[in-house]
């Protein structure tokens, strides 16, 4: 076997880091608080203190993701990787050399299997081309190193059979080149964390490493390859998860998170991994895990309690990560991996190889939330547990702030919105809130709060125009995303808001399949769902007008968006919208527009193939291959109540893979 030298992560200075960023956010916190209690300090005590706690939780928050930013940029700018905050170097294909087995994992639910298979397979063969690219430097075939598994947790036997005729067809195609299996589990117990737990205990010890990936996730070759070298060079890590990126949206709601994501999550996820180190977090999906670490160390427990908050751990993958951290595996995000695959420009392709599909309009996105709120709020009750890392327990309690923090501008509005009725009505002598709140502290927390959007567009104006259409259209793009964030951004607090209560009232939801593909929503089901919000932005903003139109004036951001809630809902939702402004005015680019991947271009082309071939697929007989005999292990469920410490820092010898 050749010989692999092994390198642990460097990441230099990482205490002080995180110290810098905890005293630039806590400063700037006090600053804030102390010019918004010289704002209220006519209002009387009860009024000050709900007012500066709501405010001081806000404004926080708007520090935290302002200061990242700042992070991410310079990083970025300087072309540093984040982590060693050495030059960002491309990795050559020399470079890949095998000698660990990995595989690659798909759970999944009752999915369209046609968009599913399709992406696996354009993943399978990005895979097997850039292995023959470097053929010279792989002593065995491909199929020694890697292995797929398709794992279904489809209940209805009708689509588990549509999914088993195109899995054993894709079985047929890559036949002789790379393994792929199919298992299916007679009950979802456990949901997606139980499904990949029950594919550990039965052949995890055949692989070093496994790939997660989602029903639409799409990973280039390079980036797998790149991957597990990182992996076999650091022994001491249990999981790097990378940036997936949002593609194939054709929605007007689509593309522009699609522009947003592209735009700013490169430059956002190195600063993060930037403070957060080998500590930072796993997202569930188009990650890779060192599987001997997760078996021993990140089996779920149960909560106690019932549902919402208590029962099955729903957002599994923040608490993987936390058990994996606690045992002392370093848990990394990698902003590098996929620009290994680029010479040319390496911010434009920062996460060029790692997407992901979203949901296409607002309604099935806040369905989304609802599900993931509820599993961020159930970590809440995880912040003492029992040996975790303070980042982790920092990722529980920003996870869940994510939505509670709509639940707190909410309040900040409502309370705005009393005082101005309530002085109004009084006639106090005593100036309201919306004529003694100064300029300057409105446009610190508005520049605060838009900062990382001009700050991802002055990166991309600098070093890659290029991907998003040219500068005049990335600026124009930049400038609608802008106002179209600013329009939706109530609705989403109003939505979140209302997920909250019904989580505090007891209220659970069932954790079904994600909705994937493109729909255009009618104007009945925009009004079921949102018609309210239009009713009580149309009360709200007539109230407040009524009593001063100065705040009605300061205060129309927030209740234009809800007044208009239901068009801008249903017109979003609209691919034909979405075209004239993407396909005619080409606006909206994005990096996997305008350099068209060879992994994208392949995965249409699949699509299309496999759309005019269903019939054939799903009604031909078809046999499965045989699984892999199984080598059963143990992954015991961990407490979170107790915990020895003895399990921490794995020895070196204790390091070396099975294979």
């Amino acid at each position: 076997m050749p010989k692999f030298n092994e390198l642990p992560p460097s990441i230099p200075g990482l205490a002080l880091r995180r110290a810098l960023l905890a005293v630039l956010v806590i400063s700037s916190s006090i600053a804030g608080c102390v010019a918004m209690y010289h704002v209220i300090s006519g209002l009387e005590i009860g009024w000050q203190i709900i007012m500066l706690v709501l405010f001081a939780l806000t404004f926080t928050w708007i520090a935290l993701a302002f200061w990242g930013a700042i992070c991410g940029f310079v990083v970025c700018a300087l072309r540093l990787d984040p982590l060693s905050l050495r030059k960002q170097v491309s990795l050559l294909t020399d470079d890949y050399l095998l000698v660990s087995r990995t595989a690659l994992i798909m759970p999944i639910y009752a999915e369209p299997p046609i968009p599913t298979i399709a992406g696996l397979e354009a993943t399978c063969r990005s895979l097997l081309e850039q292995a023959q690219a470097v053929h010279q430097r792989l002593e065995t075939p491909l199929s020694e190193h890697f292995e797929v598994f398709v794992l279904s947790d489809t209940q209805d036997p009708d689509k588990a059979k549509v999914e088993a005729a195109h899995v054993a067809a894709l079985q047929q195609r890559l036949a002789g080149q790379l393994a792929v299996h199919y298992r299916r589990r007679e009950n979802n117990l456990g949901r997606k964390a139980g499904n990949i737990a029950d594919f550990c205990r039965r052949w995890g010890q055949h692989y070093d490493h496994m790939v997660v990936l989602d029903a639409d996730s799409l990973m280039s070759g390079a980036t797998l390859l790149t991957l597990v070298h990182r992996m076999q060079q650091q022994p001491e890590v249990g999981l790097i998860q990378t940036v997936p990126i949002p593609v194939g949206q054709r929605t007007l709601f689509g593309l522009f998170t699609q522009f947003a994501s592209a735009l700013y999550s490169p430059m956002l996820a190195a600063g993060q991994s930037f403070w957060q180190g080998d500590a930072a977090n796993y997202w569930g999906h188009n990650a890779i895990i060192r599987t001997r670490a997760f078996m021993a160390s990140a089996g779920l427990p149960t909560l106690s309690g019932k549902p919402p908050m208590g029962g099955e751990i729903l957002s599994h993958d923040f608490v993987e990560a936390a058990l994996l951290k606690r045992s002392g595996w370093q848990v990394l995000l990698d902003t590098t991996a996929t620009t290994s695959v680029s010479l040319r420009n390496p911010y434009a392709s920062a996460a060029h190889n790692s997407f992901e599909a979203m949901p296409s309009n607002m309604l099935d996105f806040a369905k989304r939330d609802r599900r993931w709120l509820q599993g961020n709020l159930q970590h809440l009750r995880l912040l003492a547990g029992a040996g975790l890392h303070p980042l982790n327990r920092l990722h529980f309690l920003f996870g869940a702030f994510a939505y509670l923090s709509s639940l707190v501008w909410l309040g900040l509005l409502i309370c705005s919105s009393i005082l101005v009725g309530y002085h109004a009505i009084d006639e106090s002598p005593v100036q309201t809130l919306s004529k003694s709140l100064p300029v300057g502290l409105l446009v610190v927390t508005l520049g605060m709060l838009l900062a990382p959007k001009f700050l991802g567009l002055l990166l991309a104006l600098g070093q890659s125009p290029h991907a998003f259409g040219g500068r005049l259209k990335l600026l124009t793009s930049a400038v609608l995303e802008i106002l179209f964030a600013a329009l939706i951004a109530p609705l989403m607090m109003a939505w979140h808001s209302l997920f909250i209560i019904n989580v505090l009232l007891g209220r659970s939801i069932e954790w079904q399949t994600q909705p994937r593909g493109e729909r255009s929503l009618p104007w009945k089901e925009v009004w079921q769902h949102a018609g309210w919000m239009t009713l009580c932005g149309i009360a709200w903003a007539s109230a407040v007008m009524l009593f001063s139109t100065s705040a009605f004036g300061w205060l129309t951001p927030a209740w234009l968006g809800l007044v208009a809630a239901v068009p801008i809902i249903k017109y979003s939702s609209s691919s034909t919208w979405g075209g004239v402004i993407n396909r005619r005015f080409g606006l909206l680019q994005t990096p996997s527009d305008s350099l068209s991947p060879a992994l994208l271009n392949d995965f249409a082309a699949l699509m299309e193939r496999d759309s005019s071939g269903l019939d054939a697929i799903e009604e031909g007989a078809f046999t499965l291959n045989t699984l892999p005999s199984e080598l059963g292990g143990d992954m015991p469920s961990q407490s979170l109540k107790k915990f020895s410490g003895q399990a921490q820092a794995p020895t070196a010898s204790s390091l070396k893979e099975p294979h």
